[in-house]
């Protein structure tokens, strides 16, 4: 993938980030983003943080219940941002290689994480995509 996606994606868990701590909607995040003239907003970035948000009900339950020792509450805001990304990437996002959803959501975690975060966010989209098959989307 390029840097280019790469970045797109940081900034859409931005987004989505901002969002939560705020306590405001992604599409107000959007807006306010797009009257800023930089860091500039992608379409690849306001599609992706849409799209999540318009699943992050039925990602949280699946994270919840996927989380081995961790409820989604007690997880970092910005792993939880990370995690639905990813987990939207490997379970909707078709024309995304399931390789490459888990590997791209671990990059991320390398640049706005802990040190921790991108094991953690690996093994946790690693059993969503091995149950994949069984989900109900």
């Amino acid at each position: 993938m390029s840097g280019a996606r790469r970045k797109a994606r940081r900034r859409a868990v931005e987004v989505l980030y901002e969002a939560e701590v705020r306590s405001t909607s992604v599409e107000d995040v959007i807006k306010r983003r797009r009257a800023q003239p930089e860091p500039p907003i992608n379409e690849f970035t306001e599609l992706l943080a849409r799209s999540v948000d318009e699943r992050r009900e039925r990602i949280d339950a699946l994270l919840d219940e996927y989380a081995i020792g961790w409820t989604l509450e007690r997880m970092p805001v910005v792993d939880r941002n990370i995690l639905r990304m990813g987990a939207y990437e490997l379970l909707w996002a078709e024309d995304i290689p399931d390789g490459v959803a888990i590997a791209e959501a671990v990059g991320v975690a390398k640049e706005l994480s802990t040190d921790e975060s991108p094991n953690f966010i690996s093994g946790l989209l690693s059993r969503l995509m091995e149950n994949k098959s069984t989900l109900s989307l």
